[in-house]
């Protein structure tokens, strides 16, 4: 059987940084960024013989900001990973763009390079509230690189949205799904906004501006019935598509299958182990090309945390998880989940479909805490199972 593997390459690079973003990425260091560039080629050289085994499915290029990096860029990372690994004519390679920083010649260089889909990030339809999270961006802007997208050749385009922004009400966010829905996209993502400590949003925690818990959950759900009804299918807790747009790049995470990551604080999974880079750029220059040390975080995935992660990442998913995906990857018991799956399905929060488990919309809206509670039936079997481990 043929073994495939995703890449990823983080772009940190951003214009500005949002008001929002708690991931790694830096401004103004823009006289980085050949270096870098240089640096993720020759990492992905070195990198070939453990890209030996596999098929490459899906390439992405996310950020930060990879607009900014310029498609020139992007697409000498490209061809890199074309010279070294055997990426298939099928592979899903994806770009995360801004509306401020794309242009049609550029995107038209990208799709020509085999580049066949985009991520837009739109976040909203109201440009007060855009100006107020740090966005560059207005709406027009966002209409107009859908359209340069389309012109350009993709026929794969995604946006992204965010709801629970401050100052946005119901309405706003009704106004926002409407809009974004009007674009035609093929795929959609919604956000809901979490205020990470360190970030200059942070600031407006327990304000009176923003939305409550209860509101960010009516807007979610009206998000899944709104995009149903205008045939975008929910495949994940935050995803949505027209039918055969998923993206396989997120697929592979929430299915645990492997994948590879270059590039500054990006992560990899593969045969069973995990790691990540460091977060910061120039250290990572500096370590691939002088061949220092770069990496951030290292472990060995264990069979009970990797059976933990097939709940936790499945049940995110409309797919869910199944007994017999469950004991074949842990050999554990899975009666004490189903038992706690059957308590939420009396809730309305879990559905039992064609020997699947997974969440109902308002069971998304408290997945974490039904998550915990699956984690803590599993944990609880385990010392059942083995009662010398509470000596």
């Amino acid at each position: 059987m043929d073994k495939h593997l995703g890449i990823y390459v983080h772009i940190p690079f951003c214009a500005s940084k949002c008001r929002y973003c708690d991931f790694y990425s830096v401004a103004g260091a823009g006289g980085a960024m050949n270096k870098y560039m240089q640096a993720i080629c020759r990492h992905i050289e070195e990198s070939a013989g453990t890209m030996a085994p596999y098929y490459i499915d899906s390439l992405y290029f996310g950020g930060g900001t990879p607009s900014v990096f310029g498609a020139g860029r992007l697409c000498e990372i490209l061809n890199t990973v074309k010279k070294n690994a055997r990426l298939l004519k099928k592979a899903e390679i994806t770009v995360e763009v801004n509306p401020d920083s794309v242009t049609k010649r550029e995107l038209k260089m990208l799709r020509g390079e085999g580049v066949n889909r985009l991520s837009i990030g739109v976040q909203s339809a109201n440009d007060e509230i855009l100006r107020l999270i740090g966005r560059r961006h207005n709406f027009a802007q966002a209409a107009k690189a859908v359209r340069l997208a389309r012109e350009a050749g993709f026929t794969d385009v995604s946006i992204d949205l965010i709801y629970g922004l401050p100052s946005q009400s119901r309405n706003d966010w009704a106004y926002t799904l409407s809009r974004a829905m009007a674009l035609r996209p093929d795929h959609i993502s919604c956000y809901g906004l979490k205020l990470e400590e360190g970030t200059p949003l942070y600031a407006y925690a327990g304000s009176a501006l923003m939305p409550t818990e209860d509101d960010q959950a009516d807007m979610y759900l009206y998000a899944v019935e709104t995009l149903e009804h205008y045939g975008y299918g929910q495949y994940e807790i935050s995803n949505f598509c027209l039918a055969g747009h998923e993206s396989r790049h997120n697929l592979k995470y929430w299915r645990l299958d492997d994948y590879l990551g270059f590039g500054s604080a990006a992560h990899s999974c593969i045969d069973g182990i995990r790691y990540s880079y460091v977060r910061d750029v120039q250290a990572y220059i500096t370590g691939v090309l002088e061949q220092g040390s770069i990496i951030d975080e290292y472990e060995e995935i264990g069979l009970l945390e990797r059976a933990c992660e097939y709940v936790m990442l499945g049940m995110r998913t409309v797919r869910g998880i199944s007994m017999e995906e469950y004991q074949a990857l842990c050999r554990g018991d899975f009666r004490p989940l189903e038992a706690a799956l059957e308590r939420m399905r009396e809730n309305g929060w879990a559905r039992y479909t064609d020997g699947r488990w997974h969440f109902t919309p308002r069971g998304f809206l408290v997945s974490n805490q039904l998550i915990g509670i699956l984690l803590d039936a599993q944990a609880e079997q385990r010392l059942t199972a083995s009662p010398w481990i509470k000596a």
